[in-house]
């Protein structure tokens, strides 16, 4: 679950960026393939948008996920607090994902932090094509499905993988898995 403040911040960016693209409710959910709806909530702030959907927006409006919740920057150089960095996933038993940095602009480079604990897991829907993500587990055992194929990764172990098919994140083992990830994703 995201936090309220930034499922805030997050419907005044998407509204804005909506805005500035001249797109209509129906035209960004049509292009970003998600309900006007749902749409409309989550620029009322009133959804808890999933990272799938915030993806899927990002893409449709030509942006990254990190300018949509504010961890990207312009200048040369950028510190992000840790106070301030967004937790957009909320596992069952404690776990989490932090977009800790990400870069401006339909060529999104993102940092994230996760931890995983034993028996949650992570599902999510193929993102746009092209898009690679790296995975590093620094503690644990994670299991990683990239379209049905399974890859099991212990610390230290690294992956690259197109992940423009569906894929997922599990922590079959009994001990939490700490990894990161970068993602690298084109916008049309």
């Amino acid at each position: 679950m995201i936090d309220q403040a930034v499922n805030q911040a997050i419907a005044a960016r998407v509204n804005a960026f909506r805005k500035e693209h001249h797109f209509s409710l129906d035209t960004l959910a049509k292009n970003a393939g998600i309900s006007k709806g749902m749409l409309v909530q989550i620029e009322q702030g009133r959804a808890n948008p999933s990272i799938g959907m915030l993806c899927k927006l990002a893409n449709a409006l030509g942006v990254s996920v990190a300018d949509i919740v504010a961890v990207s920057e312009a200048p040369n150089v950028a510190v992000h607090r840790s106070r301030d960095i967004p937790t957009l996933w909320h596992g069952e038993h404690g776990g989490f994902a932090k977009l800790t940095a990400g870069t401006k602009g339909s060529e999104m480079l993102e940092l994230w932090q996760w931890l995983m604990q034993p028996s949650e897991r992570f599902a999510a829907d193929a993102h746009a094509t092209g898009t690679t993500e790296l995975l590093f587990v620094t503690k644990g055992s994670l299991t990683v499905t990239i379209n049905q194929d399974v890859y099991v990764l212990n610390e230290g172990d690294a992956m690259t993988a197109q992940t423009d098919v569906p894929h997922s994140y599990h922590n079959n083992s009994s001990e939490p898995v700490y990894f990161m990830m970068t993602v690298r994703e084109s916008s049309k």
